[in-house]
């Protein structure tokens, strides 16, 4: 029995998943600190712009909403399916577009694995994922989902989407999450050349002495070339060394030596690649493969997103729902085999004109719902026994 009419039908409560009280009901906001990936988002460039791309690209499919899904109890009763289409692709809310609405969803899923959508009978609101806690049951599924520990809400007024994860069956994974070591070394490597360039990009200096010093004339003598000695402000003051002092380097390394870029770039890979994108859509290079490697970020990356929110949506309002990919160009190669395989369904007389302009997102055209009877050089279709030759005559003059 679903977890949203439990309290409908008492009679079925024994039917229950007896192994629900044993689950790990541990469902807080994140397994991992999503602030490490906002700030990742935040500062790296390559996260930002992969985040960005699968966040824009997705949030640009359209969903086309069908009839009723037969067998299927919906969470909503009632609904029209006029309203699921003008809350699904055109205003979700008062307040925001449905760009802005899809594009703060998808950037919670990639960012924290979980997608939280308040419907309050009329209209949708995004809440950010980060800051509900869901709560599990220990006899349905989840007993109440709350926002900041403050506003709790039943789980028939909240659509979840989740991640693949393995630990819970309550909250999604990060995509970042198996990247996050790879980020961590990035900014490592980042912040140590920031801190080489704000020392003068000069390595530290050792000012060696044949006598031993006191404690006070070191620390007056370490000030004045702190206050002389200042190649990050852009000049370097000639100094007077007396009393035997040398100078010498803490060590050699030059900013040859500390740059990463050959690591840069194939840390950079692996973030692509745990967000599925492939590194040579980004790539200044050869563009050679690039249709097919489009074609497979649309196929394995982004459709299956779409897809996980079309089926939370279609399990809420009970309507079909599935994407519209008529308009996205990096898939029209994939149309135009689909237009000659309902071609021949067509001329074939398998299905009707119509129903092939349907399944290729086109209007329906009134008087093409019969099917084409094929014909074909040996005679007429219907009768195969009738054609060919014209009857001969009785007798043939000379």
């Amino acid at each position: 029995m679903a977890w949203y009419n439990f309290w409908q039908n008492k009679d079925m409560e024994e039917k229950l998943n007896p192994a629900q009280p044993y689950y790990d009901h541990k469902t807080e906001p994140s397994r991992e600190k999503v602030v490490n990936y906002e700030r990742a988002y935040e500062d790296l460039e390559i996260v930002n712009r992969g985040v960005n791309l699968i966040v824009d690209d997705a949030s640009e499919i359209p969903i086309a909403v069908g009839g009723q899904v037969q067998g299927m109890s919906s969470v909503i009763k009632g609904i029209k399916r006029s309203r699921v289409e003008l809350l699904l692709n055109k205003e979700p809310n008062p307040f925001q577009d449905i760009s802005t609405f899809r594009r703060n969803l998808i950037t919670d899923y990639l960012l924290d694995g979980n997608i939280f959508i308040y419907f309050d009978g009329v209209h949708m609101y995004h809440l950010p994922a980060n800051k509900v806690t869901i709560h599990a049951s220990d006899t349905t599924y989840i007993e109440r989902f709350s926002f900041n520990e403050k506003v709790d809400y039943k789980p028939s007024e909240i659509i979840h989407i989740k991640d693949n994860s393995f630990y819970s069956i309550y909250r999604g994974v990060s995509r970042l999450k198996p990247a996050l070591r790879t980020m961590v070394l990035m900014r490592s490597m980042r912040d140590f050349q920031d801190n080489f360039f704000k020392n003068g990009a000069v390595p530290g200096l050792v000012l060696k002495s044949p006598n031993t010093l006191s404690e006070k004339i070191k620390e007056r003598m370490i000030q004045s070339w702190s206050a002389r000695y200042r190649p990050d402000a852009g000049g370097r003051r000639p100094l007077i060394l007396d009393g035997g002092i040398e100078i010498d380097s803490v060590s050699n390394v030059n900013f040859k030596e500390l740059d990463f870029q050959s690591a840069i770039a194939e840390n950079e890979k692996i973030i692509l690649k745990a967000l599925g994108i492939p590194p040579m859509l980004l790539d200044s290079g050869n563009n050679a493969n690039i249709r097919p490697n489009m074609r497979m970020y649309y196929l394995e990356t982004i459709l299956p997103i779409v897809r996980k929110i079309n089926f939370a949506m279609e399990r809420h309002f009970g309507f079909k729902c599935k994407e519209d990919i008529t308009d996205i160009p990096a898939l029209q190669p994939e149309l135009r085999d689909q237009s000659q395989y309902y071609s021949a369904l067509v001329n074939t007389g398998i299905i009707s004109p119509n129903e092939a302009r349907e399944a290729l997102g086109f209007d329906l055209v009134e008087g093409h719902d019969e099917l084409r009877v094929p014909a074909n050089i040996a005679g007429s279709a219907v009768n195969p026994d009738e054609g060919g030759r014209p009857p001969e005559g009785e007798d043939s003059e000379d």
